[in-house]
């Protein structure tokens, strides 16, 4: 067969996209469309005492606006298959949860009418002061009943016996800020009524969730409700849910029987698709002098609304990563004023930055190698199912592979010991961790033509990742076609059904769905080939047969042939096959990470020079999307760890930088050199998905402690409370913070 799969194939979809052919949500046009704009409250707990909208209707151009005094009544979605997190809806009553909040929602002819108008929107409130600190209300902190993905307390063993074993103990505290996506593409909503028949344009990495939920809110069938989202301009988590503005729009137009289109502003986004929240972490960690583990107590504690009290930084990496008897998590909850949080990308990355930045403190106090630490307690079966062996784990060679690329043996472990004249260097390590799969999987359903084409289709998504070159490639191989005679379609719910692009969760689901289709559609095009009596293929037994580049042949007698193409024509329709969605194994792709880091000691500023990373991800699809997706997770962890910071006025409730000239992300001048391998072994749990697993959030859950810990190497200061910001460097000398 082919070598297609695990070729580094440039994306299928990226002339589209650089030229400009490519249409985003915001950039579809309808005929007759009318535009939204929304009015946020200014103020965090209160209550509407008057609205006037006088001057906003008198507004030129304005077709109507809505308050919760006018406003369609929706029901909060609850039922299964629906994602929607708060257990409100705005517009609905006079409450006020939260600075930000929708509390109008401006309809006009034109957005910058929009807009306009609904800056002359005034509100009245009856306000209370509002509880925005997460550090002073640390003593209303909670347990939630449940969680994303289980229980929120977890005891293995018993911690406090396994404390009381341990030769060295370390109890150490950090803190992480909130932080917002930032999609380059802002979220947009255009709903279309056609009598009781919906069809939305929405910036979803979930369209069957939003088909569910906007049903539900609205209550109507789902049949009645198509959802397409063809390109995504980045979905790091915030575009999984369905938000109040996109529910609130399709209400609108049904109200009004227009089309509506609504295009979040930047600021806008800030307090309407959720974030990740700000947390504290406690680790109590227990070693023997060999550097054997006795027990790890976790305790992370989130902020979330008022409203809702999901968590969304699991703990995983902390039950799963290392053998270790006596383990207790625990995931608390701190309800503030403030917006509700979300999944964003890499859930995992707070309570692995916890973790691993606590085992390179245990490694100094133990005198002993970060990497050594790690293999001393090295899980090779999976703690959290009572050893039960994983797909595949190949962590031990990427500990070995990525320390001899990144020349470990060279490293002086002495705190400040490493210099370029005035320049201090670090070097730092950590492992990475991601779940990948546990999810339910996709359908899909292929197509091949007379013309030897294949069309492929799934209610999937592309969020930047690759999907559309991936499946591809995937389709391609498993039909024994050039990746040139698939078309893969994806984002219309009129597609087989797929889960939320989330979770790392496409690659095994869908990858396996389109695998399984195009495998059943090339036997059923064997059949028809070995069946016809014009076929140089007849009578030849069907498991002799091979096909690849378009053409079947005999495995015995090359030179015995047929092309798809002329089987197809003579058979006189296409030829058809469906695949059911299948519940994805559960997965675990890891890594080891390594950064350099130089930092200026009379600044403290801190420049990141290198990050290598190793990884096993099964089996390499497409090397060249998986290497962009390691690149990704380094740049967005030199953010996460040096930069983000969403800064909250704290007595307001209010978010005080929505806006990217003030919170910070890495552009490409702040970037070095960075260097991903992988191991390309097939996880045999998984072989629907031709031995591949979820991969894209795995790397940044190692290289934000990664580069933490190379800061402390070459500064001998501990740095608790990200971002490492330069004022945390220059204060006074000597010291952990």
């Amino acid at each position: 067969m082919s070598p297609i799969v695990g070729s580094p194939l440039a994306r299928v979809d990226g002339r589209a996209k650089v030229t400009g052919a490519a249409t985003y949500t915001a950039d579809i046009e309808v005929r007759g469309a009318l535009h939204g704009f929304l009015v946020l409250s200014t103020v965090a707990n209160a209550r509407i005492i008057g609205i006037n909208v006088r001057n906003a209707e008198r507004s030129p151009g304005v077709v109507a606006v809505y308050t919760h005094e006018n406003m369609p009544r929706l029901a909060v979605p609850t039922e299964q298959g629906t994602v929607y997190w708060k257990r409100v809806i705005p517009l609905q009553n006079a409450d006020i949860h939260h600075s930000g909040q929708p509390v109008a929602y401006v309809v006009a002819q034109t957005p910058e009418q929009a807009r306009h108008a609904a800056s002359l929107v005034d509100v009245s409130y009856d306000t209370s002061t509002p509880q925005a600190d997460l550090a002073a209300a640390m003593d209303e902190a909670f347990v939630p009943t449940s969680g994303l993905k289980g229980p929120n307390d977890v005891t293995r063993g018993d911690p406090v016996s396994g404390l009381a074993q341990a030769d060295v103990r370390i109890d150490v505290s950090y803190t992480t800020p909130m932080h917002h996506h930032n999609a380059l593409e802002p979220s947009a909503t255009t709903a279309v009524w056609d009598g009781e028949k919906l069809t939305i344009y929405e910036t979803a990495q979930g369209i069957n969730a939003t088909k569910a939920t906007v049903a539900a809110a609205l209550g109507v069938p789902p049949a009645n409700v198509r959802v397409l989202s063809r390109f995504l301009g980045g979905g790091f988590g915030a575009k999984g849910p369905v938000w109040p503005h996109t529910l609130i729009t399709a209400a609108i137009a049904r109200e009004l029987r227009r089309p509506v289109k609504l295009v979040l502003s930047r600021a806008h986004a800030y307090t309407s698709n959720g974030h990740r929240p700000e947390t504290h972490q406690r680790l109590r960690i227990g070693a023997k002098r060999d550097g054997t583990l006795t027990a790890i107590e976790h305790v992370t504690t989130s902020q979330v609304g008022r409203t809702e009290d999901l968590l969304f930084n699991t703990s995983e990496p902390t039950r799963m990563l290392y053998t270790c008897p006596h383990v207790r998590v625990t995931q608390q909850a701190v309800a503030l004023h403030l917006p509700a949080p979300s999944m964003m990308r890499s859930p995992e990355a707070v309570a692995s930055h916890g973790l691993e930045t606590a085992l390179d403190e245990l490694s100094y106090e133990l005198g002993m190698d970060p990497i050594e630490l790690r293999l001393r307690n090295y899980a090779a079966d999976n703690p959290e199912e009572d050893g039960a062996p994983f797909g595949s784990k190949h962590l031990e060679e990427c500990y070995r592979r990525g320390a001899d690329a990144f020349g470990w043996h060279r490293r002086d472990p002495r705190p400040r010991s490493m210099r370029d004249g005035d320049t201090l260097i670090g070097w730092g390590m950590a492992t990475a961790g991601h779940t990948a799969g546990g999810r339910p999987g996709a359908g899909a359903r292929v197509m091949i033509s007379a013309d030897g084409q294949a069309v492929v289709q799934v209610a999937t998504h592309d969020i930047g990742t690759g999907t559309y070159t991936v499946m591809s490639q995937v389709a391609a191989e498993s039909l024994g076609l050039d990746v040139d005679d698939v078309d893969f379609q994806l984002g219309d719910t009129a597609y087989p059904f797929a889960f939320v692009s989330a979770a790392s969760a496409t690659v095994p689901g869908v990858g396996a769905a389109v695998n399984r289709a195009c495998t059943t559609a090339r036997r059923a095009l064997i059949d028809i080939a070995v069946a016809d009596t014009r076929s140089p293929l007849r009578g030849v037994p069907a498991d002799r047969i091979t096909v690849e580049d378009g053409v079947l042949y005999d495995t015995d007698r090359r030179t015995r042939r047929d092309t798809v193409r002329a089987v197809v024509t003579r058979h006189g329709e296409p030829v058809e096959a469906t695949a059911n969605p299948v519940f994805i194994p559960p997965g675990y792709s890891t890594g080891a990470c390594f950064a350099e880091v130089r930092v200026n000691p009379r600044l403290g500023q801190v420049r990141v020079t290198r990050m290598y990373g190793y990884f096993d991800a099964g089996r390499v699809l497409n090397r060249r999307t998986l290497r962009s997706q390691g690149i990704g997770g380094a740049v967005w962890a030199v953010g996460f760890t040096l930069s983000e910071h969403t800064l909250v006025d704290q007595h307001l409730g209010r978010i005080v930088n929505p806006n990217l000239s003030g919170y910070l992300v890495p552009v490409n001048a702040d970037i070095d050199e960075i260097r991903m391998g992988f191991v390309d072994k097939p996880d045999l749990a998984n072989l629907d998905a031709l031995g591949a697993r979820g991969f894209g959030e795995t790397p940044m859950t190692g290289m934000t402690a990664a580069i933490g810990n190379a800061v402390y190497h070459a500064t001998g200061r501990r740095i608790r409370d990200l971002p490492i910001t330069q004022d945390k460097l220059i204060e006074e000398e000597g010291g952990a913070r």
